[in-house]
């Protein structure tokens, strides 16, 4: 058979995807535990989430502090110990802090389960951040921090968050004096109050034979009850600057760097999903509007995008990119050239199909396998949503108009009120 080489393939549409819908059960503790049952693989990933406490800007890094050092000790196991029974067995665990949820993550073989499970069970019911590791942590992230600090990118992104959400979560910068306002009695109180059953969500996802799901359930269903005082969930206040432009000067910096945009819906909006198709079209990939002129008819940079951030009470639009400090001025003016070009003139139906086949075709690339729908499922259920906002955004990226995209391009993409960061030279 000849292959011809000299005509692309047809590109093919797809009606609907199929995700995989986890089985669901509840704990007596509380606990809510989520199975995906799919693969060949005696192999199985188990996180426990827990919602973040409400924000202390006096404690700004207590949440962060305690996730991450969830794995330096406990009433039994030191940090070396816990790191050897799970390297012993083939296995895999992390930490991970996020604005909104932390977690505990394990990767193991089902046959070793027996042997990693208690391990995980010691560190979510009895760590103790010993206060040797603390000084170490404190001293770790104070030099880490004074490092990054040397870098536009960082501190842009930094100061643009601030501007957006003040002193809330999601607006924290935090300074070397913050780490302290850390003590090993106010991070085991907050342990006590964070990491219980009833504010923990458990996600499974792997080969899940009957067997193992007992094991696991039962693990976590007997002796880990929830303390008297239930931790504090409620909604942070966001509080936007009345600063719209940031100019952090760097007499000596040979790249500037540039962060724009504004705050903006979340994944429970009915924009949001067009919204992602104007984003795509501005920044979203490599053959964007920015990437076209800023990059490759300019040369001003090596890299420029857009993104959008959904967060559980608040989201945000952004720009952002790192130029020849020479050339800074003349970017941000091609910027705004590009979101006013979306507000006056319709999409080319031919640039329009692309972004069209480029998302579907993302979607469809990020289902690789059962670990990935039990993160699509995440997406769902922590912003309260269920499985036919995939369906809506499917349809959404289909059919949008280019009249539609240039309505929200109006509506979002106003370049005169945009934060505006530049760490630099301008």
């Amino acid at each position: 058979m000849t292959i011809d080489r000299k005509t692309a393939p047809e590109f093919r549409t797809f009606d609907n995807i199929n995700l995989i819908h986890p089985a669901h059960q509840k704990l007596d503790s509380g606990c809510n535990v989520f199975c995906f049952n799919s693969g060949d693989q005696e192999l199985v990933r188990i996180e426990w989430i827990f919602e973040n406490q409400r924000f202390d800007k006096n404690k700004p890094l207590l949440n962060v502090a305690v996730n991450t050092m969830l794995t330096e000790g406990t009433g039994t196991l030191t940090a070396a110990q816990i790191a050897d029974k799970v390297d012993f067995y083939g296995a895999f665990l992390q930490v991970d802090y996020g604005y909104d949820q932390s977690q505990v993550t394990l990767y193991s073989l089902n046959k070793h389960l027996q042997h990693t499970l208690p391990v995980i069970k010691d560190i979510l019911t009895d760590s103790i951040f010993p206060e040797k590791e603390l000084e170490t942590f404190i001293r770790n992230q104070q030099q880490k921090l004074q490092v990054s600090l040397q870098k536009n990118d960082f501190v842009a992104r930094r100061a643009f968050n601030k501007a957006l959400y003040g002193d809330s979560l999601y607006g924290l910068a935090a300074d070397a004096d913050s780490y302290k306002t850390l003590h090993r009695d106010d991070m085991l109180l907050h342990f006590k109050q964070m990491y219980q059953p009833s504010n923990c969500t458990i996600v499974i996802a792997g080969k899940i034979e009957p067997q193992i799901l007992e094991l696991i359930t039962n693990t976590f269903n007997k002796d880990w009850v929830n303390p008297a005082e239930q931790p504090d969930i409620s909604q942070p206040e966001l509080r936007a600057s009345a600063e719209h432009f940031y100019f952090i000067e760097k007499p000596e910096a040979l790249q500037s760097a540039i962060r724009m945009g504004l705050p903006a819906i979340n994944r429970n909006h009915p924009d949001f999903a067009a919204l992602q198709v104007l984003n795509t079209v501005l920044g979203g990939y490599f053959g964007s509007r920015l990437m076209a002129n800023i990059r490759e008819d300019k040369g001003y940079t090596y890299g420029i995008g857009s993104g959008m951030s959904s967060l559980k009470y608040g989201g945000a639009l952004f720009i952002a990119t790192e130029v020849g400090a020479d050339v800074c001025k003349a970017a941000v003016g091609e910027i705004e050239k590009e979101l006013n070009l979306l507000q006056t003139e319709l999409i080319p139906e031919d640039e329009l199909s692309l972004v069209r086949n480029f998302l579907l075709g993302s979607l469809l690339g990020s289902l690789e396998n059962v670990f990935s729908h039990a993160d699509k499922f995440k997406n769902l259920y922590f912003a309260g949503l269920d499985y036919s906002y995939y369906d809506r955004y499917v349809e959404t990226v289909k059919t949008v108009s280019a009249e539609r995209l240039q309505e929200l391009a109006k509506q979002y993409l106003n370049f005169n009120q945009f934060y505006k960061v530049i760490v630099g030279k301008y």
